[in-house]
């Protein structure tokens, strides 16, 4: 018997259709204006968006070794919340995924404990090549490189091994990209002013913008000296949009890169209000760089929407500016914050669906997602407009805070379906834990 979901707004590929779609065991069966309920259980969802599964390619699950913070079980439970319906991890953890078998042990937890599909980035560091060389980039989405310290210090700053990576890796190389040198001389000169007690409004001034464009330029630079397939991570300022191309299709990009939520909501206006809770790497910077990264995403300069979701405890974030971690957790409430974006005339849905769903899905080559289209996976989200608030009482992440907390948002997500399940309903989840392992065309 399967799912009929009747009377959707179906979003996909740029245009909003009225239709019924099929759910077969794992698969869309079929999508028609009509389809006759015969034996399949149906669920009439009365001209509600039935959109794409969400895909999140860059996520901090934190396990193993700093569960204190949150698990791949407990933050794909507030990812299938949030209509993420496939994640792809990142390897800061500890011990940092660094090695074969470390990087097979989270696979191992993936498969016994995650509610949505997910995959993770092998990590590189300054002397583990021979491990990096032997990644099955059929199930790995590529290897991460921090050229810039950040939560974990994988930071990679040998020339040498960067040049090794960018010229023999043969799947894509993912980059968080600040400059080290220039963070440790802004850090000097915030030490000569304040001391140890920095205040929170100068951490775009310690994560410069000069640091970030310095680090991405010579990123983007590796990787047309090889011809390596680059995806730049968060970008953060109106500066390095002029390394990135888009006149030609995203498919047939070799260099790519993503911008993230918080970059896209907060300001550095908003650490009066927000302080530590808004502290990411790379910094949220000012209002004119946040006006470029809009005008780079709606002109495809940038070409994903992603989470960097990286969640703390209350206790670590509320510490003096040293002793407080970067991050914050995003993934439950990414869709309804873009969707609020939606709202205030800043993007239209369709836009939504192609920058969250469909461009991961090409970026990263994966297999039978990101669309609504028979014979993919069923990951499927259907939104509803209502408002409600971000509060204590309705946050799912282990670290029990967001960024976003007192926030009114007018739509919230409905149904979450995972592999054809339906995992999240509106407001309940059911703990099917059968995630599966994303698979890759490289």
């Amino acid at each position: 018997m399967g799912i009929l979901l009747k009377n959707t707004k179906k979003v996909n590929e740029g245009l909003i259709e009225e239709v019924d779609v099929l759910i077969e065991e794992e698969f869309i069966k079929k999508i028609s204006s009509s389809i006759s309920a015969k034996n399949h259980k149906v669920i009439d969802l009365e001209g509600k968006y039935l959109l794409p599964g969400v895909i999140d390619d860059q996520v901090h699950f934190r396990e193993p070794g700093l569960t204190h913070k949150a698990t791949i079980y407990s933050e794909s439970r507030s990812a299938v919340a949030g209509g993420i319906t496939s994640f792809m991890e990142m390897p800061n953890t500890y011990p940092p995924v660094l090695t074969q078998k470390l990087l097979q042990d989270k696979f191992d937890i993936g498969l016994k404990d995650s509610l949505a599909n997910f995959s993770f980035f092998m990590g590189v560091s300054n002397d583990n090549i021979n491990e990096v060389l032997k990644t099955d980039f059929s199930k790995v989405p590529g290897l991460k490189i921090f050229m810039g310290s950040s939560t974990g210090n994988m930071l990679v700053d040998n020339f040498s091994v960067l040049n090794n990576i960018f010229s023999n890796a043969e799947g894509l190389i993912a980059v968080h990209c600040e400059d080290e040198e220039t963070i440790k001389l802004n850090i000097k000169k915030v030490k000569q002013k304040y001391g140890d007690n920095v205040p929170m409004f100068e951490h775009p001034n310690i994560r410069s913008r000069e640091a970030c464009f310095k680090s991405s330029s010579l990123a983007v630079d590796l990787a047309n000296k090889y011809s390596s397939r680059l995806h730049v991570l968060h970008i953060s300022t109106a500066q390095e949009l002029k390394l990135f191309e888009n006149t030609i299709a995203l498919k047939d990009k070799k260099i790519t890169s993503e911008v993230c939520i918080h970059h896209l909501s907060f300001t550095n206006r908003d650490y009066q209000e927000k302080g530590a809770f808004i502290k990411w790497n790379p910094a949220v910077k000012s209002i004119e760089d946040q006006d470029a990264l809009w005008e780079g995403l709606l002109n495809n300069k940038l070409d994903i929407i992603a989470t960097d979701h990286a969640p703390h405890t209350v206790e670590e974030k509320n510490n003096l500016y040293f002793s407080c971690p970067s991050g914050a957790p995003m993934v439950q409430h990414a869709l309804p914050m873009m969707l609020q974006h939606y709202v205030n005339n800043k993007i239209s849905i369709e836009q939504i669906v192609e920058k969250m769903c469909h461009a991961p899905a090409i970026c990263f080559n994966i297999e039978k997602r990101g669309y609504i289209k028979e014979g993919y996976y069923a990951d499927l989200v259907v939104i509803e407009k209502q408002a409600w608030q971000v509060n204590k009482e309705n946050i799912l992440y282990a670290c029990k805070w967001s960024p976003l907390e007192q926030k009114k948002l007018d739509y919230k997500i409905y149904q979450t379906f995972v592999n054809g399940n339906l995992v999240y309903n509106n407001g309940m989840i059911k703990n099917i834990k059968n995630g599966k392992i994303l698979s890759f065309n490289h």
